[in-house]
């Protein structure tokens, strides 16, 4: 039989979100070679859209999955692992009727225009997460964090942080200050123009500070960086018209258009106050996430993002859900400097020229010049806009050399987290959830931190097929 066009063009990745995945009670993990680092002790927490599909229909973005989290528990003598999907008021109504409610990012809710004009957007809790002393937040940008117990993960419901009244929402992109353990954070209110609200809270979450920046129309915001004593952010030039999304005639997604015109917004805020330090605008970029982000000596600001020529990449991520991508779009390692004071771009610098995503710094490193990063990272001869990341890689700043791992055909790694050794501070561990498209499997992979290239220094089994997600974190034993 002579295989189809489309047949050709389906890549193994797309057997993990064919079907919604199957959660699983915390139990055991069996050790399929290797063995767990004796230092490795904590907890690993993933998250994504984990089901794209209710009742016979599919999600319109890959963004509009309904969240589920896995917790890798590692202790002396194993690890153990629980899947949960959080159970938001959302998922629990959709599943109660078995088809999809409520709208969301990519995709309009069920029913006549005029019953959407008041229909409420479901919270996916599907983006990341954050490890506080008591609790699990699982975020999603549009909507407030829902905890979750660190060990069961239950969900305990929705958690306003003693600080998000209202409409307040609360980014998937928390930063976290390595020495006070200060968390900072934001959240954007649309409307005809759009407010960032600026959040600083103590170790626990609890929000200490609120600040208000009036922004030009309705910009996608996803992630910023925090630089030494500022918080940055570069708006693109992506823009929506809130009046077709609000009303009930598009998706946020298909609302949202690349315009090159405006050029990106730099804006600098002093961390201390929440205030304002610069404003300026330069040449148009789009970016998902921010790496590293540091105050060089000489009073400069450095930041590394992930960046792209426009706005193909939400198209890539809407066929994702579909399972049979087409759009390519490239992607690079860049590093910005810009001077704080006016906002002024001074020079950049193309890091890695090679497609890339979900860079991650070591927190204990995090705001040091000479701090690695780690990142996914497509296989050598891949295809942009067909293949998911097949790869992950460690840049050394200092050298520029990038050390990649390669997973092998039809494996697909997610974003790599950094885990500290308990017992030897000079020494961590990186840790990635791998889908096995051939035996329709998923496994987790430890590797030692400054050696990916040299491979797996262990892989565990994984009851059932975790799906590839977003963002993950890890949380060492207290």
């Amino acid at each position: 039989m002579v295989a189809t066009e489309q047949q050709r063009r389906v890549r193994a990745w797309s057997k993990a979100i064919a079907r919604p995945a199957e959660a699983f009670d915390l139990q055991p993990l069996t050790t399929l070679s290797g063995q767990i680092p004796a230092g490795l002790r904590g907890s690993l927490y993933r998250n994504g859209p984990a089901r794209l599909e209710r009742g016979g229909v599919r999600v319109g973005h890959w963004f509009d999955g309904d969240g589920a989290v896995l917790g890798v528990h590692f202790r002396e003598g194993g690890a153990a692992a629980v899947y949960r999907y959080v159970q938001s008021a959302g998922y629990q109504d959709e599943a109660a009727a078995d088809q999809f409610l409520y709208g969301n990012y990519g995709m309009m809710a069920p029913g006549p225009i005029w019953e959407r004009w008041t229909q409420q957007i479901k919270n996916a809790a599907n983006t990341s997460v954050l490890a506080l002393p008591e609790k699990l937040l699982a975020l999603w940008e549009g909507g407030k964090p829902h905890a979750l117990d660190l060990e069961t993960l239950e969900t305990q419901g929705i958690d306003d942080l003693a600080g998000l009244t209202g409409s307040l929402t609360y980014s998937a992109h928390p930063k976290v200050d390595a020495q006070s353990g200060e968390i900072y954070n934001f959240g954007v209110a649309t409307g005809a123009n759009s407010t960032l609200n600026l959040y600083r809270s103590d170790r626990t979450g609890k929000i200490l500070q609120k600040g208000e920046v009036q922004l030009r129309g309705v910009p996608l915001i996803h992630d910023f960086a925090l630089a030494g004593r500022y918080l940055v952010f570069c708006i693109p030039p992506v823009r929506m018209n809130p009046f077709p999304a609000l009303f009930g005639l598009s998706s946020f997604s298909d609302a949202l258009r690349w315009q090159p015109k405006y050029g990106t917004q730099i804006v600098v805020i002093d961390r201390d106050t929440l205030e304002v330090v610069s404003w300026a605008d330069t040449d148009p970029w789009y970016q998902w996430h921010f790496g590293h982000g540091f105050e060089a000596s000489d009073g400069s600001v450095v930041l590394d993002l992930v960046r792209y020529e426009d706005f193909q990449t939400n198209r890539y991520l809407q066929e994702v859900a579909s399972g049979l991508t087409q759009t390519a779009a490239p992607s690079r390692l860049e590093q910005v400097r810009l001077d704080p004071q006016t906002g002024k771009v001074l020079s950049t610098t193309t890091l890695v020229d090679r497609t890339c995503e979900f860079p991650v710094v070591p927190l204990a490193r995090s705001g040091q010049p000479d701090a690695p990063t780690y990142l996914s990272i497509h296989r050598e001869g891949a295809e942009v806009g067909r293949e998911m990341f097949g790869a992950i890689a460690r840049l050394d700043p200092a050298t520029g050399h990038l050390d990649v791992a390669d997973c092998g055909g039809d494996r697909y790694p997610m974003e790599p987290i950094y885990a500290p050794d308990a017992d030897d501070p000079s020494r961590g561990w990186v840790l990635t959830v791998v889908f096995d498209g051939a035996t329709e499997t998923s496994e987790v992979w430890i590797y030692e931190g400054d050696r990916l290239s040299a491979g797996p220094v262990a892989r565990l089994a994984l009851p059932s097929v975790v799906p590839m997600g977003f963002h993950g974190t890890w949380r060492s034993r207290p």
